[in-house]
C-alpha cells in the first residue's frame, strides 16, 4: 500500500516534519508492509523553510537584519545553488511572533528586514525567490521592504519617508530610480496564506491590524493610508491593487509586492505543493494522510490540508485528516476531498497537555484510523468487494 503523509505544522506543538514522523509511526503499528512517503507541507506562513529545505536540497543562511520595530534580529532563509532559488519567510524578519504582546505597533512596524533578506539572496546569485508572507507584524504594504531595496517613497515636499504604516497617508510619489537593478532579472513568487483584498471590511487594516496592536483610531488611519497608496500606485504605476485577491495579505504586502516588483501572488499551499511535486506523489498513492493544528470550514480555502485533499480528490485517492482541534464546521469537509477527519485528543485534556504530548497523541490517532481502514479492507475482502490495488499485508 502506498501512503503519502503530508501534514502541515501543528502550531505550538509540532513542525510539519515532526507531524509527518508521528503519523508515519502510527501507520507502521498497523500496516507494517506499507510504503510511506513523508511530504511535510506549508501554506506560506510559519514552517515554509522547514518544509522546503530538504526537498530542495537548500542551504540555510542566517543574516542579522532590522526587526519589525528596528532592533536587529537573526533571520534565516534558504538558498539552493543548483536552482538559483531562494526561499524567504517574512515572519523571520518582520513577524508578529518576534514581538511581545505589549510591544505590538501596527503603525511603526516595518518590513525593512525582509528587504534586507531579499538583498542577501541576490548576493548569493538568486534568480528565483519564493517569499512566504504569513505571520507578519506589519501593515506597511511592503513599503519598508521596498525601501530597503532602494525604492523611495516621497511626501508632498519631496522628502523621503520611512516605510511603515504611519507614513502611508503621506506618500505622494514613488521613486524607483535607486532600486536594486538585480531585481530586474529575478522571478519573485509570493506565497499568500490568505486571499483578502487590500481595502474595505475584509481588507488588511480592518481584519488584521487589530491583531497587530491597532485600536479603532489606528485601524482608520491605516485604512486611509492604504487607500492613499492604492491611488498613488494607480496614478503612477498604472496598476489597480484595490480588489486584488491576496492584496491584503501581510498588511498589504501582497498589493505592494505586486505593484513595486510585478511579483506573482499565489496561494501559498498551491505554490508549496508545486515546488514539492506533491501531485505526482498523490496520483501514485492508495491513501493520503494530512492534518494541522485546527480543521474548520476555512481549511478548504487556501490551507495546506485543504490543498492536499483537493489533489487527492482529483486523483480519486482517499484522504484522512487529523487535527489538534475540530470545530463543528470541520465535519462539513467531506465534500472538499476529505474522506474522514479525526481529532488527535483522546478526550477532554488541558491545552498544554495536548501541545506537549502532540506527537504521542498524533501517532495514536493515526494508528486507530489505520485500524479502521484495516477492518474495512478485511470486511471488504470477505465480502468479495475489497478495493482493488490496496496492498496492506492483511489476510
Amino acid at each position: 500500500m502506498n501512503i503519502v503523509v503530508a501534514p502541515n505544522a501543528f502550531k505550538g506543538s509540532l513542525s510539519a516534519a515532526q507531524a509527518a514522523d508521528a503519523m508515519s509511526a502510527g501507520v507502521r503499528r498497523v500496516l507494517t508492509g506499507a510504503h510511506i512517503l513523508n511530504i511535510p507541507v506549508a501554506d506560506g506562513g510559519d514552517g515554509l523553510l522547514d518544509a522546503l529545505q530538504a526537498p530542495l536540497q537548500a542551504e540555510r543562511h542566517v543574516r542579522r537584519v532590522n526587526g519589525p520595530l528596528g532592533p536587529p534580529v537573526d533571520a534565516a532563509f534558504l538558498y539552493s545553488p543548483g536552482r538559483q532559488l531562494a526561499v524567504i519567510e517574512m515572519a523571520t524578519a518582520a513577524g508578529l511572533a518576534l514581538l511581545p504582546p505589549g510591544r505590538l505597533d501596527a503603525l511603526q512596524a516595518s518590513s525593512a528586514g525582509v528587504g534586507q533578506l531579499l538583498s542577501a539572496a541576490l548576493d548569493l546569485g538568486a534568480r528565483q525567490i519564493v517569499l512566504g508572507i504569513g505571520g507578519s507584524a506589519t501593515t506597511d504594504a511592503a513599503t519598508g521592504l521596498a525601501t530597503a531595496l532602494g525604492m523611495c517613497f516621497l511626501d508632498s515636499t519631496g522628502n523621503p519617508l520611512a516605510g511603515n504604516g504611519a507614513n502611508l497617508s503621506h506618500i505622494r510619489r514613488i521613486d524607483a530610480d535607486g532600486l536594486d537593478p538585480r531585481l530586474a532579472g529575478v522571478s519573485l513568487d509570493i506565497a499568500c496564506d490568505v486571499d483578502n483584498p487590500l481595502l474595505g471590511e475584509h481588507g488588511a487594516a480592518q481584519v488584521y491590524a487589530p491583531q497587530k496592536g491597532a485600536g479603532s483610531a489606528e485601524v482608520a488611519l491605516l485604512e486611509q493610508g492604504l487607500v492613499n497608496l492604492a491611488g498613488v500606485i494607480e496614478t503612477q504605476l498604472g496598476i489597480s491593487v484595490r480588489d486584488m485577491p491576496g492584496g491584503g495579505a501581510a498588511g498589504g504586502a501582497g498589493a505592494g509586492l505586486r505593484a513595486f516588483f510585478r511579483a506573482q501572488l499565489k496561494p501559498g499551499a498551491q505554490l508549496v505543493l508545486e515546488l514539492l511535486d506533491v501531485e505526482a506523489a498523490i496520483s501514485a498513492a492508495d491513501l493520503v494522510l494530512t492534518g494541522e493544528g485546527r480543521l474548520d470550514y476555512q481549511t478548504r480555502y487556501g490551507k495546506a490540508p485543504g490543498a492536499v485533499a483537493a489533489l487527492a480528490e482529483k486523483h480519486a485517492v482517499p484522504c484522512i485528516a487529523i487535527a489538534g482541534m475540530l470545530d463543528d464546521t470541520a465535519y462539513a469537509l467531506h465534500d472538499a476531498g476529505f474522506s474522514a477527519v479525526f481529532s488527535l485528543c483522546p478526550g477532554p485534556v488541558p491545552e498544554r497537555q495536548a501541545i506537549t504530548r502532540g506527537a504521542e497523541y498524533l501517532a495514536r490517532c493515526t494508528e486507530q484510523a489505520m485500524r479502521c481502514l484495516q477492518a474495512g479492507l478485511c470486511a471488504g475482502s470477505a465480502a468479495g468487494c475489497g478495493p482493488a490495488g490496496l496492498h496492506t499485508g492483511v489476510s
